[in-house]
């Protein structure tokens, strides 16, 4: 596997939690109040997955080897794509500080979760559609293939020395969790099995 196409297996993973927040927050506008236990799983999710172990893979590495190799750090492909993370945990910030509140029924406190999850997962769709469609394919037009090989160690690493233990078999179950309780669609998982494997990853590497 070269290094995007364990990141794209990532984003499948990524999209199954984005389409369970989208669902919860169509029910806690129903409802009107937010499912904190389920609130907190796909917090978790979103911190320990998808911000700390893929856009660490993306921003030290893949973003970092792209602007080594002739990319800017400050405009283009690769700087919209570090705004658009940075957009996210914003986003992401906002539906903490709205949790206990939107858990309570307070008006304004769901309004405020609904609203930037609603921003997040709509953002993050896009951007990953950006990432497979667009930016990965300039990454592989670029890179040699010790660049990629590089890469690969670099995952590795991440993996290995940034994430723990079992954290891989922790989030891929807590994205079937949810994808379980909000009635939405499993990923394939078998290629981020196989990557595991193939890369003796101890963490999330493979998604």
């Amino acid at each position: 596997m070269r290094p995007t196409e364990i990141l794209m297996v990532e984003h499948r993973v990524i999209k199954q939690v984005l389409s369970c927040l989208k669902e919860m927050a169509r029910q806690t506008v129903k409802s009107g109040s937010l499912s904190r236990p389920m609130a907190e799983k796909v917090i978790d999710f979103i911190r320990t997955f998808a911000d700390h172990c893929h856009h660490e893979k993306e921003e030290t590495h893949l973003f970092a080897i792209m602007e080594a190799r002739g990319f800017s750090r400050y405009q283009g492909p690769t700087a919209v794509m570090r705004q658009e993370h940075d957009f996210g945990r914003n986003c992401v910030k906002q539906m903490v500080a709205a949790m206990a509140g939107a858990s309570a029924g307070e008006k304004a406190s769901v309004s405020a979760f609904v609203e930037n999850a609603n921003l997040f997962a709509d953002m993050l769709f896009s951007h990953i559609e950006k990432e497979d469609t667009r930016l990965y394919p300039m990454a592989n037009n670029i890179l040699s293939a010790d660049d990629q090989k590089g890469l690969l160690d670099a995952f590795h690493k991440v993996e290995e020395h940034d994430v723990a233990h079992g954290t891989h078999e922790k989030y891929l179950a807590i994205a079937d969790e949810l994808a379980d309780f909000y009635g939405i669609p499993k990923a394939d998982h078998t290629a981020a099995i196989v990557c595991d494997d193939t890369m003796g990853c101890g963490g999330c590497g493979g998604h």
